[in-house]
């Protein structure tokens, strides 16, 4: 059989695909499994009386820039002082 018949190209080609697949697969299942170790860590840390919700927002904080959170801050002060809050 030529080594570039359909039927050698369709078979590295699900070869391949199947590798893909299993890969994303794969992924998915730590991908899992890392989300059960983060509820962990919260749950861990709410027994211990860290307020969870205000720690999610801290580690969001964590990941924006600062310049951004300092406009978003400033904006949020000026409307409360609009509404006297």
């Amino acid at each position: 059989m030529n080594e570039h018949s359909p039927d050698t190209s369709y078979r590295v080609t699900a070869d391949e695909l199947r590798q893909f697949i299993e890969r994303y697969e794969r992924l998915e299942a730590e991908k899992k499994d890392i989300a059960e170790q983060q509820k962990e860590v919260m749950a861990e840390a709410k027994g211990r009386g860290y307020d969870t919700k205000v720690m999610r927002k801290v580690v969001a904080l964590r990941k924006r820039d600062k310049d951004d959170i300092a406009e978003e801050e400033a904006v949020l002060e000026m409307y409360k002082e609009a509404l006297g809050m």
